[in-house]
């Protein structure tokens, strides 16, 4: 099984960090507040006790799913299945459906196109580009792999012309 983690722009990295931060610093303050105002001054303890689990449960759960997105973020190719993971959400896919593989070098994106008229574009290191083709190849030598460069697209545009 191939393992290919998952890249971040750093604008969303930044963004994930950020909630982390908030999401630890909102469990601290709806701690300090139990502590301090705890439910004896509220004149229907039932409410207090709503909110301070809710403002718990909100913290726990935003820090969870940011942090699954960090660790759990990849690509995996085992036996004849292409499987993404995005945090807590995974998808399975069948190789053999994968009719072509593109690689864009004028935006530097990895594209697969499926037999069902559908595409996903994958979104790892381009270092890995390579890597991760050859892992679909292996599993199915059918897929039509091509190179969209720069050159070509502009040789396109003057025949068009």
């Amino acid at each position: 099984m191939k393992f290919f983690k998952f890249k971040f722009t750093k604008l969303t990295l930044a963004f994930i960090y950020i909630g982390l931060a908030l999401s630890a610093v909102a469990f601290g303050v709806n701690t300090y507040f139990v502590i301090a105002d705890g439910i004896k001054t509220a004149a229907n303890p039932v409410y207090p006790i709503l909110q301070y689990t809710l403002m718990y449960f909100v913290c726990v759960l935003l820090f969870v799913i940011l942090l699954s997105l960090l660790i759990s973020s990849y690509y995996s190719i085992d036996g004849e299945k292409l499987k993404t993971s995005f945090g807590i959400i995974k998808t399975k896919y069948d190789i053999k459906k994968i009719e072509t593989i593109v690689l864009d070098r004028a935006t530097n994106k990895l594209s697969l196109y499926f037999d069902s008229n559908t595409f996903m574009v994958i979104v790892v290191k381009p270092e890995w580009y390579e890597d991760f083709t050859d892992a679909l190849l292996k599993v199915n030598p059918k897929i039509e792999f091509s190179i969209k460069s720069k050159e070509n697209d502009k040789k396109d545009e003057d025949k068009n012309k």
